[in-house]
């Protein structure tokens, strides 16, 4: 059996292929290890030592893993950093991370590694990551864990029992495509971890499905990690397209993220089989993780806990509630403990018993398995009842005249909110109130009357990132203009 671990492969297999870039450029693991040496070389020469951290604002590309690699084997955090914020949002988190570099451009990267030696470092150590929260509810904060520790070739055992829990294992002729941001934790985690157990990665910049669908084919992918979004749009795509795509190869389509509307993940089953895999867990930790045979028992659970991982469902007291009654999930994993960087309120704040949350109310049923309701922060409250808007959003989803769907509470008189729907018509669907009488109807016939919106507004595009997460506060935030919401 080959060896597994990045530096171990590149010793042994140097040309082996590492990385498919989104320009087609393709590195192998003796040219990828090269870079992430001469990168530390190059940060050290600018005073960088165990502890400190580099941050980067930089569009998908294999420079982001060779940055990864240099600080996972230096003792450096590392801060990837969404591009599309804003110059102060990024010069936040830069300031408030306390990155000693931070590389914003290709010029510095080539300035980094220009003139320096690939020879393999001394002194080196396993650095960690240290990515910020979203910031929809307020500033992002760091995710910041010790330093482990021990020797970087060390990191490579978890990558491969934290993939095994999907069924992947070493090697095994398993290909990887990255179709998501790396300045989210999961995409960057989870192709990082390819990486270590000798699986090629084949990179997008812009996701597009149908481009995903050639990609897959053409290198005869076997694994991803995904968003429910991209799912609907993959099942929005013609067809004919659809038919002549060749995903037999796909053994591991791993999601997670968001709640994933029953009907889509079913219909995404049917179409590339049972290889589809959830989790739920966040950049703190997590989590659980639930197989395609048993989704298809349970269909809309997020799974039971992972190894060494544990669920509570707790009320506002602190304590344990019966099964299927929902409230705030709390998880706790024993050897991923973090702090929000300089944040000692926010963590405290977060944390219960030794369990932390994230914000979602969901219940546990008989047998254990976890469904998810929604964020706290999203939940409608109506005339005293609680009402979920993902499981809204996804009943608007099976209509083929919806391209995407953002639900939330608006001001209500009497009610205290009253459920407001925004609809991003499909393709070739122009907006009109006979559209919104026909969602209104189709709803009608699928959900109890109080969870029906009581009008729709339409947009043209909603307000996501490239990775499908969904900012609604850019929605809802203008209805509550001058008013505060109880949650």
């Amino acid at each position: 059996m080959s060896v597994i671990g990045f530096w171990e492969i590149a010793r042994e297999e140097p040309d082996r292929l590492a990385l498919v870039g989104p320009d087609g450029r393709q590195l192998t693991y003796g040219e990828l290890a090269s870079e992430s040496n001469k990168l530390v070389h190059g940060l050290r020469s600018r005073g960088l030592t165990a502890g400190d951290g580099v941050a980067a604002v930089l569009h998908n590309c294999v420079e982001m893993y060779a940055l990864s690699l240099a600080c996972g084997q230096a003792g450096w955090y590392f801060t990837p950093i969404n591009h599309h914020l804003a110059k102060p949002e990024i010069d936040y988190i830069v300031e408030d991370s306390e990155a000693k570099v931070l590389v914003d451009s290709l010029d510095i990267y080539r300035d980094l590694v220009r003139s320096q030696p690939d020879s393999l470092p001394e002194d080196r150590q396993a650095g960690q990551p240290m990515h910020y929260t979203s910031g929809t509810t307020g500033r992002p904060k760091g995710v910041r864990r010790s330093l482990p520790g021990v020797e970087p070739e060390l990191q490579a055992l978890f990558s491969a029992g934290f993939l095994g829990m999907f069924g992947v294992q070493p090697h095994d002729n398993n290909v990887h495509i990255c179709g998501s941001p790396l300045y989210h934790t999961a995409p960057l985690a989870f192709s990082g971890a390819a990486i270590q157990i000798g699986h090629p990665v084949v990179l997008m910049d812009k996701w597009d499905p149908a481009e995903m669908l050639d990609l897959i084919g053409k290198y005869q992918v076997t694994q991803s990690h995904m968003v429910p979004t991209q799912f609907h749009r993959l099942l929005a795509l013609p067809d004919d397209i659809k038919k002549q795509a060749d995903v037999g190869s796909l053994r591991s389509m791993v999601h997670a993220a968001a709640p994933c509307p029953v009907d889509i993940k079913q219909r995404m089953l049917e179409w590339w089989g049972p290889v589809i895999y959830e989790y739920y867990a966040a950049t703190e930790g997590g989590g659980t993780l639930v197989t395609p045979d048993e989704w298809l028992k349970k269909p809309g659970t997020v799974g039971r806990p992972w190894p060494n991982a544990e669920v509570r469902i707790l009320d506002d007291d602190g304590n344990d509630v019966p099964a299927n009654e929902p409230a705030t999930v709390y998880m706790k994993l024993p050897d991923a403990k973090f702090e929000y960087f300089k944040d000692k309120d926010k963590t405290e704040a977060s944390r219960k018993a030794g369990f932390f949350t994230v914000g979602d109310i969901g219940y546990l049923d008989d047998d254990g398995y976890l469904f998810l309701c929604d964020r706290k922060s999203d939940m409608i409250i109506s005339g005293g009842v609680n009402i979920y808007p993902a499981e809204i959003e996804g009943v608007f989803l099976m209509h083929p005249k919806v391209g995407d769907v953002a639900v939330f509470g608006i001001p209500h008189a009497d009610w205290g909110e009253e459920i407001k729907a925004v609809v991003e018509p499909a393709v070739g669907i122009e907006p009109s109130a006979a559209l919104a009488e026909e969602l209104l109807a189709f709803c009608g016939e699928r959900m109890g009357k109080f969870k029906i919106p009581k009008s729709i507004d339409y947009t043209n595009e909603m307000p996501r990132d490239p990775s499908g997460k969904l900012y609604k506060r850019k929605l809802r935030d203008p209805y509550w203009e001058g008013r505060d919401r109880a949650i």
